[in-house]
């Protein structure tokens, strides 16, 4: 693993190290500021002819990213999770012993603690003067050759930790990631909703329809699937009588992967008794508006090619969409057998006995989905495609249902819930016929969550808002594995570490 001309260089010298009574990693750390801290600390030496003040002392840790040599001097830039800040070392001031172990044992990508006094240098730049330097962590992998801007996608994703020591710009992503998800955690809080927890092992793979990785549970001698959506654990806890939840949770969905799936992923889920779906579309707009105040963003934001107008936000129904954006035609989109030869003739695949509704989820996914820029809320879903969803009143044929699009991506997901134990136990029925026939992402029966409902749960509002697709959209990246620290990837070979 470690057999490289390279790598066999810096376990010598690791070894050195140890031969002189030096720990290669050391746990005996200095730190009085970090990097930042002191550059701004010390932002008011302008020049070089400010007196220096070696009694003022400070210790400094990071890694080393960058080594100039200059005889008995050099200068080296350290770099820690706030800024790189530049530091002077030289034999006058270590001693010919320690700086000629300093040149023979330190490289790039080592990881140093320094101890000296801020001094600006000729050029102008603040900078640490060290009396005193220790190896904290001696890396025998060498970065990469051009690590300054590493641009190999694969190993990008595949060895994140050097992408994020290479490319400064990606560590301000998942900053802005980390930020997103404590606004929406305190925005949800502010309008009083209870954060909960769910199970991730459920016994029956429900609250939403996609194909689930399956895992056995030795002590209870069970199968168990990996989460798909943790939705009828939250209405459980509606019945029970908590009248706002939500949960920030991880979900996995055994399907492909592509710029905008990952088979593990992160979605928001509320819960909101005594409201409608149309309150939720209130709220999402609220959402939006706290989010890119607090991101400091505009409301016309560039994503990729676009400009996303949030002072634009439209409702449009399901049907309608179809017409007024995929130009169909109201005597195709009603009519199942034409429907169905439109879709052939588009190249869609489509085998056995498809419901109308199945038909026109896949004209909507064809003709309108990628056309929906500016934040669109699409309305009066099929009901053959909403199986938790309530009917409309107005039309049982629809469901009380919305799914919110931005830039051509299905950002959120929500609709008036079902607590109607009859018709749920008959939709679910109905799934259950579904995957019979050969629908692998249809559900299951959950004759529990049946049996919660009978107990009777409020009318109550449901939204899903998946978390990486919304980090994509307010950072301005192109696909999700640029938003997931550790992405999903093909393996390399059998063997391979990565």
């Amino acid at each position: 693993m470690f057999d490289t001309p390279y790598i066999q260089q810096r376990l010598q010298k690791a070894q050195a190290l140890r031969q002189a009574h030096k720990n290669p990693y050391d746990n005996q750390v200095q730190r009085t500021l970090d990097n930042a801290h002191f550059l701004d600390k010390f932002s008011d030496l302008h020049t070089k002819d400010e007196p220096k003040d070696p009694n003022s002392t400070h210790a400094l840790v990071g890694r080393v990213r960058f080594i100039r040599l200059m005889g008995k001097a050099c200068f080296i830039k350290i770099e820690d999770q706030s800024a790189l800040v530049q530091v002077y070392l030289s034999q006058n001031d270590l001693g010919k012993e320690s700086f000629e172990d300093f040149k023979k044992c330190v490289e790039v990508g080592d990881i140093v603690n320094v101890i000296g006094y801020p001094f600006v240098t000729k050029t102008g730049e603040l900078s640490l003067h060290a009396s005193a330097y220790k190896i904290l962590t001696k890396a025998i992998v060498p970065l990469p050759e051009k690590f300054h801007g590493l641009s190999d996608i694969e190993l990008r994703y595949r060895q994140r930790y050097v992408d994020l020591i290479a490319n400064p710009e990606v560590k301000e992503v998942f900053k802005t990631r980390s930020k997103i998800v404590a606004t929406i955690r305190r925005f949800f809080e502010d309008k009083g909703f209870l954060e909960v927890e769910t199970p991730m092992m459920h016994p029956i793979a429900g609250g939403a329809n996609a194909r689930p990785f399956i895992t056995y549970h030795n002590a209870l001698e069970v199968q168990r699937y990996l989460r798909i959506a943790p939705e009828l654990y939250l209405k459980r806890l509606v019945v029970g009588g908590f009248e706002a939840v939500f949960e920030i949770n991880r979900n996995f969905r055994n399907e492909g992967m592509d710029h905008s799936h990952n088979p593990e992923f992160t979605m928001l889920e509320f819960y909101w008794a005594y409201k409608t779906y149309e309150d939720l579309i209130t709220l999402t707009k609220e959402l939006f508006n706290t989010l890119l105040h607090a991101l400091n963003l505009p409301t016309i934001l560039a994503y990729q090619e676009h400009q996303i107008d949030f002072n634009t936000v439209r409702v449009l129904g399901f049907k309608e969409a179809l017409e007024q954006v995929g130009g169909l035609v109201p005597d195709t989109i009603d009519d199942p057998a034409k429907l169905q030869a439109y879709l052939g003739s588009q190249g869609v695949r489509l085998e056995g006995l498809i419901s109308h509704g199945k038909l026109l989820a896949e004209a909507f996914d064809l003709c309108v989905e990628h056309k929906l820029i500016n934040p669109t809320f699409i309305t009066e879903y099929p009901i053959e495609i909403s199986p938790l969803a309530r009917r409309s009143d107005s039309n049982p044929k629809i469901a009380d249902r919305f799914e919110l699009f931005i830039a051509g991506k299905e950002i959120a997901n929500g609709f008036s819930e079902l607590n109607d134990p009859i018709d749920q136990y008959g939709r679910f029925e109905e799934q259950v016929k579904a995957k019979e026939s050969g629908d692998e992402e249809a559900q299951f029966m959950d004759t529990d969550y049946v049996w919660a409902l009978g107990h009777g749960m409020p009318p109550t509002a449901g939204e899903g808002i998946g978390i990486d697709r919304l980090v994509m959209l307010l950072t301005n990246s192109k696909t999700i594995k640029d938003v997931i620290l550790f992405p999903a990837m093909k393996p390399e070979n059998k063997d391979s570490h990565a």
